[in-house]
C-alpha cells in the first residue's frame, strides 16, 4: 500500500510517499481502508520531533481517519467487515490502510461522510473535555476562544454556544473572523496587531473573560493572564505560536484565577469512562443536528506537503484532510 513516511525529523518536505507492507489485524484490531485522513497541528509537531509522544523511526503520521473495515482480528467485538467508521489509530493514518485497536473505532451514521468522520474525533473531544471537565463552563459565563478559526477553536466556539456561554471568537485576521462568524459567536476580536488585553476588557465591561481557551500560547497567553475575570480559568490547549509561555504566579494570586492543562491523550487513559461518555454525547449532538463540522480544505494524497504547510503557515480555517482512496 501507499503511505506517507517520516524517516528524518524536519519540515513536511522531508516526508516521502512510498510503498510499504499492508497492515494485518492482530488481536482486538481491525484494518480500515482509508478514504479520508485528517491533519492536525500535532502531526506537524510530530514530524519535527517536537511532540509529547514520538514514535520510533520510520513512522507514518496521521491520527484520525474515516473509512471502511476490510478485515478483523481475533477477539474483536462490535465491528464487522464493511462497517463505516471513524478511527483514531494514534499514528499511521496517512496511508491507504491502517490497523486500529477496538477502542479507537466508532461506527458513523449514514448521514456522515468520510471527510467529516476523519475530522470529528480529536477536535470535538478535545474542546468538549476542555470546556466541560477542565473549565466547568457554566451558562452565562464569558468564553474567549483564541485561534477560533482553527479546528479545535471552531469546536470550542460551537460547543461554548451550545453550553450557554457568551462566546468571544478571536483570531488574527478579518478573513478568519468572517469565517468563524458562521457559528454566530456573540462577539469577534481581531488580535492581528498583537493587542488582546484591552479589547477583551472592552468587550467584558472591564471584568475580563471567565474562561479563556488558548491553543496559541506565546504573547497571547501572557496577555490572557491579564484579562481574565476573578475565578477565571485559563485553558492551556497548545502552542501554535511556537513559544511555550511561562505562567506568573502573582497574576494567579491577584486574579484568583487558575491555569488548567488540557491533554486529551492523558484524559482518555486516566478516565476512559468519562472520555467515552463525552464521545457519546458529542455523537448525539451530531445526530440531533446541533454540531455541524466544517471541512474547508481537502488535498490529494500526493499533495501532502501543501496540506501540512497550511498549518506551518498558520492559515488553517476549519479542518484539513487528505483524500486517500476513492469511494
Amino acid at each position: 500500500m501507499k503511505a506517507i513516511v517520516c524517516k528524518t525529523y524536519g519540515p513536511p518536505e522531508n516526508l516521502a510517499l512510498e510503498e510499504i507492507d499492508d497492515p494485518v489485524a492482530t488481536e482486538n484490531e481491525a484494518v480500515v481502508q482509508i478514504y479520508s485522513a485528517s491533519l492536525n497541528f500535532p502531526d506537524g509537531l510530530q514530524i519535527q520531533g517536537k511532540y509529547q509522544f514520538q514514535p520510533p523511526m520510520p513512522f507514518t503520521p496521521g491520527s484520525e481517519v474515516g473509512g471502511i473495515i476490510t478485515s478483523v482480528g481475533a477477539g474483536i467485538q462490535g465491528f464487522i467487515v464493511g462497517d463505516r467508521v471513524m478511527a483514531t489509530p494514534g499514528i499511521g493514518g496517512l496511508a491507504e490502510q491502517v490497523a486500529v485497536k477496538t477502542d479507537g473505532l466508532r461506527k458513523i451514521p449514514d448521514s456522515m461522510d468520510f471527510k467529516t468522520a476523519a475530522g470529528f474525533a480529536m477536535i470535538y473531544t478535545t474542546s468538549y473535555y476542555a470546556l466541560k471537565q477542565r473549565a466547568h463552563l457554566q451558562a452565562g459565563e464569558t468564553l474567549l476562544v483564541l485561534g477560533a478559526s482553527g479546528g479545535v477553536g471552531l469546536a470550542a466556539v460551537e460547543l461554548g454556544k451550545l453550553m450557554g456561554a457568551r462566546v468571544i471568537a478571536a483570531a488574527s485576521s478579518d478573513e478568519k473572523l468572517d469565517f468563524v462568524n458562521r457559528l454566530n459567536p456573540d462577539a469577534l476580536l481581531n488580535y492581528g496587531d498583537g493587542e488582546l488585553k484591552e479589547r477583551v476588557k472592552e468587550l467584558t465591561g472591564g471584568t475580563g473573560a471567565d474562561v479563556i481557551y488558548d491553543p496559541v500560547g506565546g504573547d497571547l497567553f501572557d496577555q490572557s493572564c491579564r484579562c481574565i475575570n476573578w475565578n477565571g480559568r485559563l485553558l492551556v490547549v497548545g502552542f501554535a505560536s511556537g513559544r511555550i509561555p511561562e505562567y506568573k504566579a502573582n497574576l494567579a494570586l491577584l486574579k484568583g484565577s487558575s491555569m488548567v492543562g488540557v491533554f486529551l491523550g492523558r484524559f482518555r487513559k486516566e478516565e476512559p469512562a468519562e472520555y467515552e461518555n463525552n464521545f457519546a454525547e458529542l455523537l448525539d449532538m451530531y445526530d440531533a443536528g446541533k454540531l455541524k463540522p466544517i471541512v474547508t480544505e481537502s488535498f490529494a494524497m500526493t499533495d501532502f506537503v501543501d496540506a501540512f504547510n497550511v498549518f506551518t503557515e498558520r492559515k488553517v480555517m476549519g479542518k484539513v484532510t487528505l483524500e486517500i482512496n476513492k469511494e
